[in-house]
């Protein structure tokens, strides 16, 4: 049995040297046999094929780097040095290991057979503990509760797999660790800066409109309690009393702190010179909040925008302060004719808004869509509406 483990070992051994130098096409079984002193014959009795042994090659490589990965985390309890740690073994394994990470790069990953081979499960799996890392750094806290950790996952792989990709081709064998550091320099921005709105630590008033949006979110308005949203805020029950006077306050308050945020983001949009780009990219904004802030959109379509003390509310004020962004937009294209002048600001906001909201309502209660169908349906209704609008000599010059 032993004698056998070793002819296989001693088969992949030579194999992943031969095709690092080659690739899958240019080598052949018998300058592979050869390498390892066999007889072409005996690699397949442990392969199907030229193929199957290069997947395999990557597979065994897997199986030991995750062992190791798993190692090296053991005893790092803070969630930002497991993930660097993770970062740093990934990029030195690869770059240690140049014709492992050369045959998974350049033939693996352009090969469609590889995405149905066990060796990619492996791959798969070790995939799943940077994500796990990244789902224990929402949890616990340290990380925005807004981030999307499949999405971050693959960021970051992705990136480290362009620098595998550049120092392999530079044959840059330089420290990787300054790089590791002014990567994940850039991974704290992205994943542990508060972006405009998000609670700071101390900040009671911001952790309890979170914390109510969240428990709304996910048990309604009716299930949810004060003493709930309390529990997750951090705050003791009557504390949420200083701040709201009732639930239904609180309910209230939340899409006023969010319009807020939307209009200062918004600000950008008037530095852009062409008013049909501002306009596209409002629409586009406005769609995309389905997307990142799927607790707000869930509590203001089903609890917020249905209930009849909205209009009547500080909320309301707020939200009419950001739908004006669209009248501002339309005036200015329709005073310098790149926008249809017939066309009525209120006509197209029950078009945008109220689109968005029986849109954005199906994709909740269907749950059928993934993120690349919402994607693609909003960027078809972006095309859409700005199409609708613009003057017949914008639309020919374009």
């Amino acid at each position: 049995m032993r004698a056998s483990a070793d002819t296989k070992h001693q088969i992949m051994v030579a194999a992943e040297k031969v095709m690092s130098q080659k690739g899958l096409k240019d080598s052949t079984i018998s300058e592979i046999a050869t390498l390892a002193n066999i007889n072409d014959s005996v690699i397949y009795h442990y392969f199907k094929n030229k193929e199957d042994l290069l997947f395999s090659i990557e597979g065994d490589h897997l199986q030991k780097v995750t062992k190791m990965l798993k190692e090296q985390l053991v005893g790092i309890p803070e969630v930002m040095s497991r993930l660097s740690k993770m970062v740093w073994f990934h990029l030195n394994y690869n770059l240690s290991n140049r014709d492992y990470s050369k045959l998974l790069v350049f033939e693996c990953r352009s090969n469609i057979n590889f995405y149905k081979h066990q060796a990619y499960n492996l791959i798969r799996r070790y995939a799943k503990i940077m994500l796990d890392i990244l789902d224990d750094g929402v949890r616990e806290g340290v990380f925005r509760d807004d981030v999307d950790t499949y999405l971050m996952r693959d960021l970051i792989i992705g990136a480290t797999d362009w620098i595998t990709i550049r120092r392999i081709v530079q044959d840059d064998f330089s420290d990787i660790m300054p790089e590791v550091e002014r990567f994940m320099a850039l991974v704290r921005i992205m994943i542990k800066a508060p972006s405009p709105g998000v609670p700071a630590k101390n900040d009671k008033h911001a952790r309890i409109l979170a914390a109510a949006e969240k428990a709304f979110s996910q048990r309604g308005y009716s299930a949810a309690t004060i003493a709930e949203i309390a529990r997750l805020a951090g705050v003791a029950e009557g504390t949420i009393y200083e701040y709201f006077t009732n639930k239904q306050d609180l309910l209230m308050s939340i899409p006023k702190a969010r319009f807020a945020e939307h209009i200062d983001k918004l600000k950008e949009l008037f530095v852009i010179k062409s008013t049909v780009r501002k306009l596209r990219r409002f629409v586009h904004y406005h769609f995309l909040l389905y997307l990142t802030q799927p607790d707000f959109l869930r509590v203001f379509l089903l609890n917020i925008q249905l209930n009849p003390d909205f209009y009547r509310s500080e909320s309301f004020a707020m939200f009419q302060q950001y739908t004006a962004i669209v009248d501002r937009i339309l005036e200015e294209g329709k005073g310098n004719r790149c926008l249809r002048e017939e066309v009525e600001s209120e006509m197209f906001k029950a078009f945008l808004f109220g689109g968005f909201s029986h849109v954005t309502l199906r994709w909740y209660i269907l749950g059928q869509e993934t993120d690349q169908d919402k994607m693609a349906e909003i960027n078809s209704i972006v095309t859409l509406l700005t199409d609708a609008v613009v003057s017949p000599e914008e639309g020919a010059a374009a």
